[in-house]
């Protein structure tokens, strides 16, 4: 009978970073290895399974066993030193870094980091050690809210802020835009399923079924949301849910908030509201249409039900928007809550979450 030796223990925080080693793309391969073992003889395999699993001598899983008996995750970890040295001079390090943080030619937008391998005669995985060193992406952009340019910034940001802070004694707040051109989209081939180590699959051809628009409300108070397809994002569709809203809430003041979309702001809709005293219209600054809370909705919709489906007829996409939108509205709507403490670390999240 194989000897098991003695077992590994694991708390639930290791067990479940071994797991997440296991299943990421993003390390190197031998890390996967080391984590396996161990996670292994945890689950009470002996040496000869784990050997014979995982095509390793005995030796090896003895060595990360007793790695991290010793010091934990952390014994899973190369050791200072492992590997060449580097053979690149600063100079090396120098021209690479210059290159990256320069206008590529070509018609270029970005540097990759076998183009500037090529550039400049190195080897890619020289050029990924330099610019990791110096913790340099060429790559990758990140996006930030430029400065508004509208002289009324600060006003405009203060009453929409104040609307959602503290909202007027029996006042709606309403957080209204329009989300565009949503394609229903079909694939060439039938879409194979998810199983077993691979994902959902789909053809990278396409044909297009039609487009939809929707215009929707997000009671920032409740999270409840109030939505319609349309064919046209005009003043008149509009104006026709302006409507819809106004009937739907009949005993409440109304405070809307619309970015600066020219439809937002036609003749027809400042007649309509200017005579009605229960409608006031407020309009995020130019150019900060993020702080219309139903973007943060409108991204949740994306990735719930727009990213990746396939519909087989406009028709489909509509119902399908629509059937989100009324169980979203049964079980998880809610509003959003800010999140952000003003730390660094934390500058990329969104502005809220549901809770």
């Amino acid at each position: 009978m194989p000897r098991k030796g003695n077992p590994i223990v694991l708390t639930d925080e290791q067990r479940t970073e071994l797991l997440s080693l296991t299943r990421s793309q993003k390390i190197q391969h031998r890390y996967h290895v080391r984590a396996q073992i161990v996670l292994m003889l945890a689950d009470g395999k002996s040496y000869d399974e784990v050997q014979q699993k995982l095509s390793l001598s005995r030796s090896i899983v003895a060595k990360w066993k007793k790695r991290f008996v010793e010091v934990g995750l952390d014994g899973l970890k190369d050791k200072p030193g492992r590997g060449k040295a580097p053979i690149y001079s600063p100079a090396d390090e120098a021209r690479v870094l210059e290159l990256a943080t320069s206008k590529p030619p070509k018609g270029y937008s970005t540097w990759s980091q076998g183009r500037i391998a090529k550039e400049l005669g190195m080897s890619q995985s020289t050029v990924q050690r330099i610019l990791s060193r110096q913790d340099l992406k060429p790559h990758k952009v990140e996006y930030w809210c430029g400065k508004s340019t509208d002289p009324e910034f600060e006003a405009k940001m203060l009453e929409v802020v104040g609307l959602y802070l503290d909202p007027p004694e029996n006042a709606l707040v309403l957080s209204v835009d329009e989300k565009t051109q949503i394609q229903a989209l079909d694939r060439t081939q039938p879409e194979l399923p998810l199983r077993s180590g691979k994902p959902r699959r789909q053809t990278a051809t396409y044909k297009r079924n039609g487009t939809v628009s929707l215009i929707a409300a997000l009671a920032v108070h409740d999270g409840q949301i109030t939505a319609k397809t349309i064919d046209k994002n005009n003043a008149d569709n509009f104006l026709a849910f302006l409507k819809h809203i106004y009937r739907k809430y009949p005993r409440k003041q109304l405070h809307i908030i619309v970015d600066n979309l020219a439809v937002h702001k036609h003749q027809k809709v400042k007649e309509w509201v200017a005579s009605k005293r229960r409608v006031n219209m407020h309009f995020t600054p130019t150019y900060s249409s993020w702080l219309n809370q139903i973007e943060i909705w409108f991204n949740i919709l994306t990735k719930d039900v727009l990213k990746g489906a396939v519909w087989t007829s406009k028709k489909q996409l509509v119902e399908q928007i629509m059937e989100y939108i009324k169980y979203y509205n049964l079980e998880r709507a809610k509003p959003f809550r800010w999140t952000y403490d003003g730390t660094k670390k934390n500058s990329s999240l969104n502005t809220g979450s549901i809770h």
